[in-house]
């Protein structure tokens, strides 16, 4: 059975109240993924060039979808804080924006919900840049754009400097299961710099939970975005993911994908570099125990001269789970001296945990310096005898190992506060413990 098929019947059956409860800007890119996802379907396990996941398996149950919009009660604020760390604070509770009460507005800076910035003459991001990167070809982005209804867009204005982090928190609540229907575009002008912190929470971590999820980023010529993403959901939440960059000349873009606690999580990392000089940092870790599956696709595409990118992803998996890598670096004609270094990194704690792993350059130039590397292995028994003959126990020992396995990719933070706290959270989740901060799980009224 094709799982796309009770989606394309929901929109059908519910499509003037798809449109009657949307900004009008998404309205023309809803109908051409109708159109696309006629001919489409979802990958099943073992269909993809490597062991991904089963993408038609994941849609297949029948979730509900908030199509009438229901409102969430916003008089209360869900509590993600990381110490010490000032940010704007916004909430997309399933997927409703609600807006944090501490709020403070910076000239030049929008973030708004879809009907708010259609509303907003001043922010034109949406109308001009909804659906201008994200690929309708791929079946998980044109499923997501036909049903999504509301979203963030966060507008950086030309040569602004925003002077807090914003924080995006997810936040999944239903007492039935529930699909939501997540999207986020971020647009940086010329000249301007933003850093993006999202965070993904479950309240009711009984339910069975699925998120479609895309990001859009545009950094324009001289800009500089960072975008952190920090999963720690639950065993019954599936998460899947497309994130989408395009990065003008001269633009310097880090994404850093997390997780820490899951159930399924498929991560879709789309980087397309169009302007000459521009720099590209892609990174990310999982942590993995129990069944818990993490399965990461990465492909940057050099279309330009004189870029840099820089891939690192790294996998600690215990006990019985699963972890997929398969990154593709792209360098087409006439694109000279393009420095691009991908690495893919994996410890299997266990004899039950299973790690597939592809890494894939495409060289169509001269004068490049590119590599690609993968390995997986276990933690080093000679490492580990040495420091129990220093009187360090054994699983003391282990988690030192596998904290410092990791440490390249939480140094990489530019936010010296968040890589504090991402330290710390590190260090919870390999003692055996949750990740999530304690705070989380707290409602302030």
């Amino acid at each position: 059975m094709n799982a796309l098929q009770q989606y394309i019947d929901l929109y059908d059956a519910n499509r003037d109240t798809l449109e009657r409860l949307s900004a009008p800007e998404t309205a023309a890119k809803r109908a051409e993924a109708r159109k696309e996802i006629e001919a489409m379907r979802l990958a099943r396990k073992g269909e993809e060039d490597y062991e991904a996941t089963d993408l038609n398996a994941i849609f297949a149950p029948d979730y509900g979808v908030n199509v009438n919009r229901v409102k969430w009660d916003g008089g209360q604020r869900f509590l993600c804080e990381v110490p010490n760390l000032s940010t704007n604070v916004f909430y997309l509770i399933n997927d409703t924006f609600v807006r944090g009460a501490t709020v403070r507005e910076q000239e030049g800076v929008q973030v708004e919900s879809f009907t708010e910035a259609h509303e907003n003459e001043r922010n034109t991001a949406l109308g001009r840049y909804y659906g201008s990167v994200a690929n309708m070809k791929n079946a998980t982005t044109a499923l997501n754009t036909m049903l999504a209804q509301d979203g963030v867009v966060i507008h950086v204005g030309e040569g602004v400097q925003v002077n807090r982090p914003i924080q995006i928190v997810n936040v999944l609540n239903a007492m039935m299961p529930m699909m939501a229907v997540r999207r986020v575009l971020v647009v940086a002008e010329p000249g301007s710099s933003v850093k993006v912190l999202v965070c993904d929470h479950t309240q009711n971590r009984d339910e069975k939970y699925l998120v479609s999820e895309v990001v859009e980023i545009v950094a324009r010529e001289g800009a500089t975005v960072d975008y952190y993403h920090m999963e720690e959901s639950s065993e019954q939440t599936s998460r899947v993911s497309d994130l989408y960059v395009r990065q003008e000349a001269g633009s310097n873009v880090l994404v850093d994908g997390i997780t820490l606690t899951n159930g399924i999580t498929r991560n879709n990392y789309f980087m397309d570099v169009v302007g000459e000089r521009a720099e590209t940092r892609l990174m990310g870790m999982t942590i993995a125990s129990g069944r818990q599956h993490v399965d990461t696709y990465t492909r940057i595409e050099h279309k330009a001269p004189r870029c840099k990118s820089d891939e690192m992803f790294k996998y600690v998996l215990n006990d019985h789970a699963v972890g997929a890598f398969a990154g593709k670096i792209l360098v087409e004609p006439g694109c000279p001296r393009v420095e691009a270094y991908q690495g893919n990194k994996n410890i299997c704690g266990s004899k039950e945990a299973k790690m597939h792993t592809k890494p894939q350059l495409e060289i169509y130039t001269d004068d490049v310096k590119c590599s690609h590397g993968a390995t997986v292995g276990q933690l080093d028994e000679e490492a580990l005898f040495y420091m129990q003959t220093r009187g360090i126990p054994r699983e003391q020992a282990r988690r030192l190992l596998m904290q410092a396995f990791v440490a390249d990719v939480t140094d990489g933070v530019r936010l010296d506060v968040l890589r504090d706290r991402l330290h710390h959270l590190v260090e919870r989740r390999f003692v055996g413990g949750e990740a999530m901060c304690r705070e989380c799980s707290k409602f302030n009224g």
